[in-house]
């Protein structure tokens, strides 16, 4: 795109409502932070699933299976430096009715209200990506309104290259998107379906959602072994007219990222100062990244082997836990209390220990 063009339509999009900065509601669209990724995750398809930060996949039904990694491969001089690539490693040629396999990001409400979705001054829908595979393919992009049931897509071609797709959906004067924390608009990428999701009209403006019009003239993903589909610098904004990616800072990113999940990981030797109420029961309290909502926690083993969780009592001995909870959740902390213990110092200072290298993963996704 010319410097003239791009100026053109952010031009366009400001005179729209949109524009200027942050105009970018989609979170780590250039595939960038990836808290949960130790190499890629391979044996996919079987449920849903996150990878890269913020993004899910939404698979049912499939026998089909795939593998994803954070990839160096990018279009050139536009900035990037990571992609997400998918591998077909099982593929599927007999595909049951039900079948699905969505590449999506759940938005929330409070983020999306620039859009005056419902109103009478509704404002466009421009999305905009890269992508390329291993061969020409077809798939479905489309939005989807939680809190209405509405939804609007359109085809867009891949080839073997990178390119940029480039789609503008039309504003919606019906069905306005809640002022709250929840999901309310959807990024759906449609790689596979079965004919539950196929054989109606693709709605190319907003209708209410239906099943057999949701994925029509899609293609599989899980038609050959050989598939692969690439995507970095996803970008949904207010206007008629995609504009140029916006770049911010891997700590902005991760920040943004961490509303919604945050892997708390303590290497070998680290502690967590915490308090012995008595012989048997020990407190440590982390904090948090600001969360969406009051989060879930998952714990690592506990013990004192390699790559277990311990607490380090006041005399300096560790010590195992009966039991390992995370209690007193909220938004901004928790505490960990460890319990049943033998022989912890009575009222005094101990520490939450990290034999080796330990995850808490705290969740708090849409």
């Amino acid at each position: 795109m010319s410097k003239a063009a791009e100026l053109a339509n952010l031009i366009g999009n400001i005179n729209a409502g949109g524009g200027g900065v942050n105009r970018n509601v989609i979170i780590n669209g250039a595939m960038n932070v990836k808290q949960r990724d130790a190499g890629g995750f391979t044996g996919v398809g079987g449920s849903a699933i996150y990878h890269l930060d913020r993004w899910k996949f939404q698979c049912a039904n499939t026998a089909g299976r795939f593998s994803s990694t954070q990839d160096s491969s990018v279009p050139t001089g536009k900035g990037f430096a990571n992609s997400l690539k998918l591998e077909c490693t099982v593929a599927d040629t007999s595909v049951a009715s039900g079948e699905q396999f969505i590449f999506q990001q759940k938005l929330e409400g409070q983020n999306v209200q620039g859009f005056a979705k419902g109103t009478s001054e509704a404002k466009p829908f421009a999305l905009s990506f890269y992508v390329k595979g291993n061969a020409s393919a077809t798939y479905v992009a489309a939005l989807f309104d939680e809190d209405n049931t509405r939804y609007v897509g359109k085809t867009f071609s891949v080839t073997t290259d990178w390119q940029r797709v480039e789609i503008t959906f039309p504003a919606d004067t019906t069905g306005a998107l809640d002022d709250d924390n929840a999901s309310s608009l959807e990024l759906w990428i449609w790689l596979h379906c079965g004919s539950t999701y196929k054989g109606g009209t693709l709605p190319l403006t907003w209708a209410s959602y239906s099943n057999s019009n949701a994925a029509e003239g899609g293609d599989s993903f899980f038609d050959s072994t050989d598939r692969t589909f690439f995507i970095t610098g996803v970008q949904l904004e207010v206007g008629q007219n995609p504009t140029e990616f916006e770049h911010e800072t891997f700590d902005t990113t991760l920040k943004k990222c961490q509303r919604y999940f945050e892997r708390i990981s303590m290497i070998n030797g680290q502690q967590y100062l915490g308090y012995s109420g008595s012989t048997a029961v020990a407190h440590a309290s982390i904090l948090l990244h600001r969360k969406r909502s009051t989060p879930t926690v998952t714990l690592p083993t506990t013990g004192t082997s390699t790559n277990q969780a311990s607490f380090l009592s006041g005399n300096g001995s560790f010590t195992t836990p009966g039991s390992h909870a995370a209690l007193y959740l909220n938004e901004e902390r928790f505490t960990v209390r460890a319990s049943s213990y033998s022989g912890l110092d009575d009222d005094t200072v101990s520490a939450l220990y990290s034999n080796g290298n330990n995850n808490y993963d705290v969740d708090a996704e849409l």
